[in-house]
Order: structure tokens, then C-alpha cells, then sequence
């Protein structure tokens, strides 16, 4: 987004007393501002000769960034677009591969949603063991639940090599797979900062595939404290990964639970906000007591919502 100066034309809000409040603050740009506590910023605020200014700057810059979108591309650039990122990775299930014409498309934020148990941790390891074993570039996994299993990948490494194979290649395969342990949405957002900037800089650093489990176990906290900062949060996050897999042509996958609604039924955790953002959207269920699941579309530019295969999950 650059620094809060070049929204002033646009925002007139914005200004220099608005932004000499927030340098004092070492506050510079939009993705500074993200970093803050805005409840101790409103807190500050308030104690100023002009509050009601101050807190209509805060809410404008907040709905910048809500409005924020990729920019419109015309019908050539979709194509070419197309075209470029046409390659797919598996996801290690033949039945899920066909549902999704190939597998997760590089270029793309693929979400799967689905409740507690039903499964979308093991995916994400049976999409990192793939990746690994059959690709030559990294996997970076970002944990977020103290859920990621080295043992596990090792199972999912060996049963897609029909034997176990030897130490030596195993090690190969593991190295492949970079985990990132993080607990809060600022700490992701600082992960996803300098994967960037690697991905930019450093020639030897190369990514075929990202992996966030779960994304919603860091937004929702913030969604509940502070609806219109979480919100922000929210889609400065789905920008950063779409970003990511844009330009870095990265299959991105993320993962978001399921909460209670107010009738009772199961809803997506990240909410409406969020429905837009990923480019494909996909559900999980699960009957474990015959180790039978399902895999649905709620959204993909190419397949009907509603689509859905059965499969048996590996190495349950």
C-alpha cells in the first residue's frame, strides 16, 4: 500500500496533522499502521485536541483497506495469466485431484473449510508429502495449532512411495518442507513480509507451495475484539497470499474451522468478508466411524458449486 502521504489526494482525512499523529506513533504506511493496537491508538486519540478527527482518520485508512482488491485485468492478461499458471500440484488423491481438474493450480488461494476432525490438517500433510517428494522446490508450511507431525509426513512420504525408503531420501524429502510455527496474525504477517522479499531476492529460494493451518484460529480472535480492525487484518492477509501466489505463481492452501451459527448450523469461521477472496473454496466432511469423507466445491472459477467426490483418507 506505500505511506499514508500518497493516500491524501484521495483521502483528505489523511493529512499531515493526521499523519504527524501516527509517525509519532512510528506509524509511516498502511502496513505499519495494521501492526498497532487500535484500541490503545482510539485510546490516544482521545486524549488530543481533535479525537473526532483522529478517529475518522483510523476508520478511513481501515476502509481502504477493506475496499482493497488486485487490480482489474483485461481479457489478454487473463489469459496470458491462464496460461502461465496452468500447471497444478496434487494433492496425493487421485478422486480430489479430478475434482479440482488437476489438483491446486499455482497462481491460486485455494481454501478448505470444513469442522473439527474432519480431516484438513491430514490434507494439507498429504499436499506438503506430495509436493516434496515429486517436486523440486520448497514447501513452506505455517502451523498454527502445534499440529504439524514430522512422523506423520514421514507415513504419507512412504505410503506414496508404495515402500519405505531409505533414511537418506527421506531426509531429502523432509528438507523440502519448511515449517514455520505462529501464534498470532502479526507474526504471519511478518512471515509473509519476508517470504516475499526472499522470493524477490534470493534466486536460490524457491517455493512451489504454501500452506497455512489454520488461518481462522489467528483471524478470529482478532474479528471478535475489534470488528473493524480484524476485518483490515483479515484482508491484508488474503491480499498478501493472493499476492504471493500471483506473482510467485505458489499454489496457496489455507485452512479456516467451523463455528456455531445463531441457528445453530455450522458456518465458516472467517465469515462474508472472506467468501470473495480465496479463488476456490472447498468443503470436508467426514464419517469417521467408516473412515469415509467428502470433498465439495462452495466455489471455483471452472467447476459447479456443489460438486463433491467421496475418497478414503491416507494414513488415518
Amino acid at each position: 500500500m506505500g505511506s499514508l502521504e500518497c493516500l491524501e489526494e484521495k483521502y483528505p482525512i489523511i493529512d499531515s496533522e493526521f499523519r504527524q499523529f501516527c509517525a509519532s506513533h512510528n506509524i509511516l504506511s498502511v502496513e505499519d499502521f495494521l501492526m498497532q493496537d487500535l484500541y490503545a491508538l482510539n485510546i490516544v486519540a482521545e486524549q488530543r485536541s481533535n479525537p473526532e478527527k483522529l478517529k475518522l482518520g483510523i476508520t478511513q485508512i481501515l476502509d481502504v483497506m477493506n475496499n482493497q482488491h488486485q487490480p482489474w485485468l483485461n481479457g489478454q492478461e487473463l489469459l496470458e495469466n491462464a496460461l502461465l499458471n496452468k500447471q497444478s500440484l496434487s494433492v496425493g488423491c487421485d478422486r480430489i485431484n479430478a475434482l479440482l481438474q488437476g489438483g491446486l493450480r499455482k497462481g491460486r488461494l485455494t481454501e478448505l473449510v470444513g469442522p473439527s476432525s474432519s480431516g484438513k490438517t491430514q490434507i494439507c500433510f498429504q499436499a506438503a508429502s506430495y509436493a516434496a517428494t515429486h517436486g523440486i522446490a520448497n514447501v513452506m508450511f505455517i502451523d498454527t495449532g502445534n499440529s504439524f507431525s514430522p512422523k506423520r509426513i514421514a507415513q504419507f512420504v512412504n505410503k506414496m512411495s508404495n515402500h519405505v525408503i531409505d533414511q537418506e531420501s527421506l531426509r531429502r524429502i523432509m528438507n523440502k518442507i519448511v515449517c514455520h510455527s505462529v501464534y498470532d496474525i502479526l507474526s504471519l504477517l511478518d512471515i509473509l513480509h519476508q517470504l516475499e522479499i526472499n522470493l524477490k531476492h534470493q534466486n536460490d529460494f524457491q517455493v512451489m507451495m504454501l500452506i497455512v493451518d489454520s488461518l481462522s484460529s489467528l483471524i478470529t480472535p482478532v474479528l471478535g475484539a475489534d470488528g473493524a480492525h480484524g476485518h483490515a487484518l483479515l484482508v491484508q492477509v488474503g491480499f498478501m497470499l493472493k499476492k504471493i501466489a500471483y506473482e510467485h505463481n505458489i499454489a496457496v492452501l489455507v485452512t479456516n474451522h467451523m463455528v456455531a451459527s445463531e441457528g445453530g448450523s455450522l458456518k465458516p469461521a472467517l465469515g462474508e468478508r472472506w467468501k470473495s477472496i480465496p479463488h476456490v473454496r472447498l468443503h470436508l466432511s467426514r464419517d469417521s466411524s467408516n473412515n469415509t469423507s467428502w470433498m465439495s466445491i462452495l466455489g471455483h472459477p471452472s467447476v459447479a458449486t456443489g460438486v463433491a467426490v467421496e475418497f478414503e483418507m491416507m494414513c488415518s
